[in-house]
């Protein structure tokens, strides 16, 4: 494979591979899936986020035309709402695989966009400035070598960008100071561009998750569980959603003493129900035990009456998603985990996850490892000592160990960690992607994400850092990231069991970062309806189903087993090639694997539709030989 040649490829216009894909099955969206094939999965130089964005007029100017003069061909195309700030002539990308390449800069106030003027076709490099997360200017006045004058930007996605600017243009300065200031709005007192973002869809992706609607679907309200809106004000616990499902017998004095000992008022509150045996999994913090050891009959009793609500079972296990030794530290700190003489009747576990910042170094080796060039010699001993592989597996392993308990054994589950919104969202929502088949769907996915992450007060906004300069602040880590590998790893063992497929975890991914939609937007709930984001903001949800062919998985087979039980093994744990290394052309797939899926798709369903008009022809030739008079013998031949 001539990977030097092949990178000019795929830098191409899509046009063309789509047209022979049009060709091929006669769909007239096509052209979409080709683009979104080569602006993500394979590691080009434009993401996800760019697909189906050139149909916007172009407007504006760079580097300081005139903004009425026409349309030039270095221009950006533009979404509603996204405007030219400035750019630079005569840059220079610094491609570490194929190479530099001349051309015009753009910056937007969403994205950097970089065209060549010197290849045919032209190279072309799209980042949204949300995936940004520091700039820094390279060389200074005595810089004499070409191109080491300039400025490198450093992004979420496990790629660094590296543009090489003449000194005696002076545009270096306005281009950095334009990355700054629309890389980082929030610290330049700017709105994120997801409140100027005003495109329109079909379908509004804010309707997707109803929490009511939920509930009844899993068949709450019921004998034992009801509904309380007791949080409808964020009182009680400001991070947690407005409307909880709890016991029913559970009183509001109840809710609010297990509160108070309840690590930032986050007490158990139900997830997910089993639809035959009743074994429930909560979530919650930890209790505020201390060093001193302290108790609360309240919390002893509420802990009780969700075991209760499980006739199947007069036991319970507690999930406590910590190593052991930093759940004895976080006694020192107030916090702690629940001792077996308090709650008699549970059983409590370690499951060995370990903390944001342990998996934030993780990451930055991972990145290391695979960006930009890979050492062969070291690859498998390189890997292994991020240990990213490691954590995935210890993730996975506990997600398997809940559903063991909850649908093997009918036990109900309690699930926390420190505070219940980093590694608890991650084993519950895992936890209930294997037990609940809805979840595997891509609107199940959706509500999944909306309800165990978003309204369950996962704080994206410290985690990612949107629009927050502060690259290094401590609170940042891939915990999102993480579960969204889980994923993409129980799909590697069950490939027919879910409807979607790895390029709908690729969109998610980036528009996590991206700023574009105002879904991963904000720590919580209450955040969210203070800033009107529902109003003011376009849902990643109405983006993707306005699309669902994109995302869809030929290979989905509806009738699977109920529940999933993945092999937790680190035998069967591979890296997510297309996500972490995609941005090399040496280690993307050589075959574009959403062309091939879109083609299977419009196989699958003309074989659906000679299948249903194959069993009408026959249940019509069967009724007319029903109905047709039976044939005397003749004496003649009898």
């Amino acid at each position: 494979m001539d990977l030097n040649k092949d990178l000019i490829l795929e830098h191409q216009p899509s046009d063309s591979k789509s047209s022979s894909l049009n060709s091929k099955i006669g769909l007239e969206s096509v052209s979409t899936l080709s683009k979104s094939y080569t602006s993500s999965s394979s590691g080009t130089s434009t993401n996800a986020v760019s697909t189906l964005e050139n149909k916007v007029k172009l407007k504006g100017a760079v580097g300081g035309f005139d903004p009425s003069s026409p349309p030039r061909p270095e221009d950006p195309p533009l979404l509603p709402g996204e405007h030219l700030q400035g750019g630079a002539r005569d840059v220079t990308y610094l491609c570490p695989y194929s190479g530099p390449t001349r051309g015009f800069l753009s910056v937007t106030n969403y994205k950097l966009h970089f065209r060549s003027v010197d290849r045919d076709p032209p190279y072309i490099l799209e980042v949204p400035l949300g995936v940004v997360s520091r700039v820094e200017k390279v060389g200074g006045q005595s810089s004499r070598g070409e191109n080491s004058y300039g400025i490198e930007i450093f992004c979420k996605d496990m790629r660094n960008l590296r543009f090489g600017h003449k000194q005696e243009n002076h545009s270096r300065r306005n281009v950095f100071e334009k990355l700054q200031q629309y890389a980082f709005p929030l610290s330049h007192k700017l709105p994120l561009f997801a409140f100027e973002y005003s495109e329109t869809f079909p379908e509004n992706g804010w309707t997707v998750y109803e929490v009511i609607a939920e509930f009844k679907r899993m068949g709450v309200p019921n004998d034992m569980w009801r509904l309380t809106k007791i949080n409808d004000t964020y009182e009680i616990c400001d991070s947690y959603p407005a409307i909880w499902a709890i016991p029913v017998t559970a009183t509001e004095e109840d809710l609010r003493a297990v509160a108070a000992f309840r690590s930032r008022g986050r007490l158990p509150i139900l997830s997910w129900i089993h639809p035959e045996s009743q074994a429930t999994l909560t979530r919650s913090s930890q209790p505020l035990v201390g060093v001193s050891g302290k108790r609360s009959r309240d919390d002893e009793k509420y802990i009780q009456l969700i075991m209760d609500a499980n006739a199947q079972s007069h036991k319970m296990f507690i999930c406590d998603a910590r190593p052991s030794t930093n759940a004895i530290a976080n006694k020192a700190k107030g916090g702690g985990y629940e001792a077996e003489e308090a709650y008699p009747n549970a059983e409590i576990t370690f499951l060995d996850i370990h903390n944001i910042h342990v998996m934030r170094e993780s990451l930055r080796k991972l990145k290391e490892l695979c960006f930009p060039n890979i050492d062969e010699a070291k690859w498998l001993s390189g890997l292994e000592s991020t240990y990213w592989l490691k954590h995935i597996k210890c993730i996975l392993a506990a997600a398997c160990r809940i559903v063991d308990k909850i649908e093997i054994h009918k036990t109900s589950v309690l699930v926390h960690c420190s505070d219940g919104w980093d590694r608890t969202a991650q084993l519950t929502s895992i936890a209930m992607l294997l037990l609940d088949p809805y979840y595997r769907t891509i609107k199940g996915f959706e509500v999944l994400i909306e309800k165990e992450w978003i309204s369950f007060g996962h704080k994206f906004q410290l985690r990612v850092g949107h629009g927050d300069d502060n690259h290094s602040d401590a609170d940042r880590s891939p915990v999102f990231l993480q579960f969204i590998d889980c994923v993409w790893q129980v799909m590697q063992q069950f490939p027919n069991a879910f409807e979607f497929n790895d390029y709908f975890l690729l969109t998610i991914l980036d528009h996590l970062y991206s700023c574009r939609f105002g879904t991963f937007l904000f720590n919580c709930e209450k955040d969210r309806l203070a800033e009107q984001v529902k109003m003011k903001t376009v849902s990643l949800w109405s983006y993707t189903n306005c699309q669902l062919d994109l995302y869809k998985n030929p290979l989905y087979y509806s009738h699977q087993p109920q529940v999933l039980l993945p092999v937790a093994s680190i035998r069967h744990i591979k890296l997510w090639r297309g996500l972490y290394s995609r941005w090399n052309p040496a280690m993307r797939p050589q075959e574009p694997v959403y062309q091939r899926t879109r083609e299977l798709l419009a196989l699958k369903e003309q074989l659906e539709k000679l299948a249903e008009d194959s069993r009408k022809e026959l249940k019509s030739r069967m009724a007319r030989s029903m109905n047709s008079p039976t044939r005397l013998s003749s004496p003649i031949h009898s």
